[in-house]
């Protein structure tokens, strides 16, 4: 999210050059209802996977599924999701140059994604663990900026993150109005 501030309006005003600050927003969603079920906006220095058990410590249910891309690949992700949900699936794609660890069996989840993309390549890995959800975060990013606006109006930080709960908020009930609630029929044809 881009910051609107003084840096900006010299340069449009004197066309003086300035550095832009921009702002990180991420978004938890449940998967089924395509709802932001948490949300943490940062500075753009902060790491994605820095923020996953932020997001969780949002999120009350006990989760099925933590989907995510490979910028989250690691130990502390596996372990935050795990911690909040045992039960949970932890579906990141491995680095290119993942290789199991010796030490382990392949109780561990992460080691057993790097062995299934090592036997069956990476498209069947993604098409057995339903990775293709994770596009839906991608779509509600879009939507975000689509409808809300890839800009934060306000000034403070403070400001900021409660602009950005609104919108969601807000994303949240338009979703709710607009979905079809679809029903499948049997129709006779004799």
């Amino acid at each position: 999210m881009e910051v609107y501030g003084a840096g900006q309006w010299l340069e449009e005003k004197h066309g003086v050059k300035s550095r832009r600050r921009w702002r990180k927003l991420h978004l938890a969603l449940d998967a089924d209802s395509g709802e932001i079920i948490a949300h943490v906006m940062t500075d753009q220095n902060a790491g994605d996977a820095s923020q996953v058990e932020t997001l969780l410590d949002q999120i009350d249910d006990p989760i099925g599924q933590f989907t995510a891309d490979g910028a989250y690949d690691g130990n502390p992700t596996y372990d935050a999701a795990t911690k909040h949900s045992a039960g949970a699936a932890v579906v990141i794609p491995p680095r290119a140059n993942a290789a199991k660890r010796p030490d382990t069996d392949l109780s561990c989840q992460r080691d057993r994604h790097i062995a299934a993309i090592n036997n069956d390549g990476r498209m069947k890995w993604q098409a057995a663990t339903d990775y293709g959800k994770r596009s839906l975060v991608e779509t509600a990013i879009g939507r975000y900026k689509l409808i809300i606006g890839h800009r934060l109006r306000a000034r403070s930080f403070a400001a900021q993150q409660t602009e950005v709960a609104i919108s969601c908020s807000s994303l949240n009930r338009m979703l709710a109005c607009a979905r079809p609630k679809s029903v499948r029929r049997v129709i006779d044809t004799a």
